[in-house]
């Protein structure tokens, strides 16, 4: 058991993915490119880059460019074939090798935080 304080301190955001591609020499990773509502003091849009093991339940990994996704935003960053992920996309998984990655049964902006 963990206390609403500490769920809390999660940052779960929706992000829609906006490229894909697949890290060479890792049979699991894919690299995306997320945007998760964020701006530069410009107010350009930003992105995030997230590595996850995803790829093998992806025939074409390309299927999921446009995508809306719950993502963890506050993990620290941390460096994985080299690439630095920026964060957690949020999926569900089975003993039996079941997965689906978690959606919004409607579209939402870019950043909608997820309570």
């Amino acid at each position: 058991m963990i206390s609403y304080e500490d769920f809390a301190k999660l940052d779960i955001r929706i992000g829609t993915i906006r490229t894909v591609e697949i890290v060479e020499g890792a049979d699991k990773l894919l690299k995306l490119t997320v945007d998760i509502g964020e701006v530069d003091e410009a107010g350009v849009p930003l992105v995030r880059q997230i590595v996850s093991g995803i790829r093998t339940f992806f025939e074409d990994p390309q299927v999921l460019v446009g995508k809306q996704c719950p993502f963890l935003t506050n993990l620290e960053p941390r460096v994985i074939r080299g690439f630095e992920s920026q964060g957690m996309i949020l999926a569900a998984s089975t003993a039996e090798g079941g997965f689906a990655l978690l959606h919004p049964s409607s579209e939402l902006p870019h950043g909608t935080k997820i309570k």
